[in-house]
């Protein structure tokens, strides 16, 4: 599973565009674009947290813990730092981040 990110510059105009928007400053057609961008990448996102939470299912039925339970373990020590469980420690913060940025944009929407 792969996440990409963009350049900095490129990060500048969107920002820009979504002040414009926000502003009320743009086209029909520009807001219409910006609405689909905005639909596909909420899409991407939720894809890509389907798939993390398919991986955090498995391991939590493989170790016999939910994901909450194996994380205050292994950030509190208690584990070792077995690749699965670095892998599924990365994926609930991530599945939590993703969650997060969906709900934002829900109650926005």
């Amino acid at each position: 599973m792969a996440i990409q990110t963009v350049s900095n510059t490129r990060v500048k105009g969107v920002r820009w565009l979504a002040e414009l928007y926000k502003n009320r400053q743009v086209d029909i057609v520009t807001a219409q674009t910006l609405n689909k961008l905005i639909d596909l990448e909420v899409s991407r996102l939720r894809m890509q947290l389907e798939d993390m939470e398919r991986v955090t299912a498995n391991y939590e039925k493989q170790y016999g813990m939910s994901s909450a339970e194996f994380l205050k373990k292994y950030e509190a020590g208690k584990t070792d730092d077995h690749m699965d469980f670095v892998e599924w420690s990365g994926l609930t913060k991530m599945s939590k981040s993703f969650r997060k940025t969906l709900a934002a944009i829900d109650s926005e929407g």
